[in-house]
């Protein structure tokens, strides 16, 4: 049952996903206009850092990290094999975080002009703390000098942070989309009831809907079957 629980979990998570990618690749490619840099000479350049930021940050940063969190619930094979997947996965998207900011200082208006926003600050320090963290779980859990009981103390910090830099990524995503909106909206340049308004709306609860059910696959405790105890005791027995 709880096997059942678990893979009903991973197929939502995935589906919701899948919708997040689809409605930022046709917001950034369909309605790139709305990217369009607001500076007194504006460039093509300048387009193409406006549009790969919500790509690179969205797909690569959000939905790659949660890929990298659920993989120690779908993948097959040792533990090993299961860390290594998790560390390069969540290396590209700590890859993407900071190539994603980067795009940022690019702007002809100077690098003070956009960070200035509370979604700003935030996605500095989430990007940040994920590079710690990263750094820290490389270091702790693959170094060969780490005792073991150093690795099982710093554990649960580790799954706490990780969560927790995974959610404030998806709150400074929200923070981001409200911001571009209200800015849009206010300008004239969107309106109040239309599709692209949909659209970022609709990313903005399918992110939320995500977050929520990547974490809790993530915090669902691992239950084993009556059949897999029986043969783990028995095994134990004759050990």
């Amino acid at each position: 049952m709880a096997a059942a629980h678990s893979f009903s979990l991973l197929v939502l998570a995935r589906a919701s996903a899948s919708f997040v990618a689809f409605l930022v690749l046709t917001w950034a490619l369909y309605f790139k206009t709305s990217f369009y840099p607001h500076s007194s000479s504006p460039q093509e350049d300048d387009l193409i850092y406006a549009v790969l930021h919500p790509l690179l940050m969205v797909i690569g940063f959000i939905l790659i990290s949660g890929e990298a969190i659920l993989v120690h619930r779908w993948l097959p094979g040792s533990r090993n094999l299961k860390k290594s997947v998790h560390l390069c996965l969540q290396g590209l998207a700590l890859g993407c975080g900071i190539f994603g900011i980067w795009t940022k200082f690019q702007s002809r208006d100077g690098i003070v002009a956009n960070f200035y926003s509370l979604h700003s600050w935030m996605g500095i320090i989430c990007v940040s703390l994920f590079g710690a963290q990263w750094l820290m779980g490389f270091l702790s859990f693959w170094h060969r000098g780490e005792v073991r009981m150093t690795r099982i103390r710093i554990l649960p910090w580790h799954v706490f942070l990780g969560l927790y830099t995974y959610g404030l990524a998806v709150a400074t995503a929200e923070t981001g989309l409200l911001e571009k909106l209200t800015f849009l909206q206010t300008n004239g340049a969107v309106q109040k009831r239309c599709t692209e308004s949909m659209i970022v709306n609709g990313m903005g609860l399918s992110l939320a809907l995500l977050s929520g059910m990547v974490i809790f696959a993530a915090v669902l405790p691992k239950h084993q079957t009556p059949h897999s105890k029986s043969v783990y005791s028995s095994n134990k027995l004759h050990s």
